[in-house]
């Protein structure tokens, strides 16, 4: 997805956050439920954590709007599992975490005000052991765990500076691929606070490395590992001529607060120990991904990170699949499944293998079977939707209901739930759905169009159910729409 011009995304962002105070309720309607999407015109007085689930919703909207998405459900499922884990020793509530991927070969992660995780593919490519990602990611749940934005914020109030904007504004236009300019951005103007801020922030990184580690070490991880993470981010520093990669460009790394790292991890001990295996399956996907059109280079890389012979032979499996010889990626897809029968993810790789060849039957099959033995797995169940799409719509239509009530804030279960409706002949519904999706990544105006043309068919049809719905959601966007317009 093509980035838009980084000073708009910039403006509406900042218009976003500046409209904070005046951010109404935000719900996770079910599909079709009379509960209403995020009103941001409403008015009234809410806690500051209510504040910033809102603020990170809405800011995931305007992100996947304009940063280039890694789409691979099974790195998504990965990655939401692992975080949900490590969520329970951080004292975050796992159920507000919301995970976003970013087609991106730098090293980058981040975490914004309200449960948003962003995680770069090249992250993956950095980090040759879990331990390492997740020394990121539980540096990253410190942060949220210990509100440091709205700690921030409180400060830049009283300074009269909106700083949470300017700051949210820099890493949505880096995380799209703006590197320094992003920096700029939340600098900019906002200089002489940036500069004031410096030990306060550097207080909130330590923070965060302390309770990272802890999790880290209660979670079955070496936290040594956030140590060695971090002296190789320094010589990459050194080998980019000065110039670090954007996680440092955000969270700022210096010789006292690696030593401070180093004595804290070597007094903690792990609690049990973790077996990788699934993360240097992950890895292999992102290499991929970031090696698209030289898949012999992620080989190498792979092989570099002495990744386990299993990964190894994943890998081959891809790139056979990626090069059209199906039946050689499903023979050792399914031979490392013998091997690794508790790992859901080499099934549901096949499945998704198979349907991508237009093997539709055996991508019903595999799905049905693997989902027997995990229901609602979301990656084997959105493989199994656009199947059954070509063969039974209204059979897809029932499941990606069902997973639309369960995870409202899937922007791809939308797209598909529209087109299943209009296959099953909801012609109303179907356009409601592509409504939501559009609004979901960002697109609000045209999201406001769509509930036009669904209030019209609705009508034609006589489907009073559908239009009450469709009539609920258009006032909704109205006020969304409104808000985000007076910033601009």
């Amino acid at each position: 997805m093509p980035s838009r011009p980084l000073p708009r995304a910039a403006a509406l962002l900042l218009g976003l956050c500046l409209a904070l105070p005046a951010v109404g309720q935000w719900t996770e309607p079910a599909w079709e439920s009379s509960a209403d999407l995020p009103s941001l015109s409403a008015t009234g007085h809410r806690a500051a954590s209510s504040e910033e689930y809102r603020l990170g919703r809405a800011w995931l909207r305007q992100f996947r709007a304009r940063a280039p998405e890694w789409q691979d459900p099974i790195a998504q499922a990965y990655v939401e599992a692992l975080l949900a884990r490590l969520a329970s020793h951080a004292g975050v509530d796992a159920s507000e975490l919301l995970v976003t991927l970013v087609d991106s070969h730098r090293l980058n992660a981040f975490a914004v005000p309200g449960g948003v995780v962003g995680i770069n593919a090249g992250l993956f490519a950095f980090a040759d052991q879990e331990a390492e990602l997740v020394s990121v990611l539980a540096h990253e749940l410190g942060h949220l765990a210990q509100r440091h934005y709205s700690r921030g914020q409180a400060r830049a109030e009283q300074t009269q500076v909106p700083a949470m904007a300017a700051m949210l504004a820099g890493m949505l236009i880096a995380a799209a691929g703006g590197g320094d300019a992003g920096i700029g951005v939340a600098m900019g103007s906002q200089a002489a606070f940036i500069q004031d801020q410096l030990s306060y922030s550097r207080r909130y990184e330590q923070e965060a490395d302390r309770l990272g580690l802890q999790v880290m070490a209660e979670a079955g991880y070496d936290p040594e590992s956030m140590v060695s993470m971090f002296r190789a981010m320094q010589r990459l520093t050194s080998l980019q001529g000065g110039t670090p990669p954007e996680f440092l460009l955000t969270h700022p790394l210096t010789e006292s607060r690696i030593s401070d790292t180093a004595s804290r991890a070597a007094k903690l001990s792990m609690q049990g120990q973790r077996d990788g295996l699934q993360y240097h399956l992950v890895r292999a996907r992102a290499l991929l991904a970031i090696h698209r059109t030289d898949p012999d280079r992620a080989r190498t890389r792979l092989i570099q990170g002495d990744a386990p012979r299993q990964a190894e032979r994943y890998l081959a499996a891809l790139i056979s699949a990626e090069r059209g010889d199906t039946n050689e990626a499903l023979r050792r897809l399914d031979a490392l499944a013998r091997e690794q029968p508790d790992l859901t993810l080499i099934p549901a790789t096949a499945a998704e293998t198979a349907f991508a060849a237009g093997r539709t039957d055996d991508a019903i099959e595999r799905s049905r079977r693997l989902l027997r033995l995990v229901p609602g797995h979301v990656p084997t169940s959105l493989t199994l939707a656009e199947a059954q799409l070509q063969r039974d719509p209204e059979a897809a239509w029932r499941l990606l209901r069902d997973l639309a009530d369960r995870h409202p804030e899937d922007h791809r279960v939308f797209a598909l739930l529209a087109e299943a409706a209009g296959r099953s002949g909801r012609e109303a519904l179907g356009h409601l759905a592509r409504a939501e999706y559009q609004q979901l990544t960002g697109r609000i105006t045209d999201a406001i169009r769509q509930l036009g043309v669904a209030r019209r068919v609705a009508e034609q049809e006589g489907n009073a159910t559908a239009a009450a719905r469709i009539e609920q959601r258009y006032e909704a966007f109205l006020g969304y729409r409104e808000t985000l317009e007076k910033f601009r």
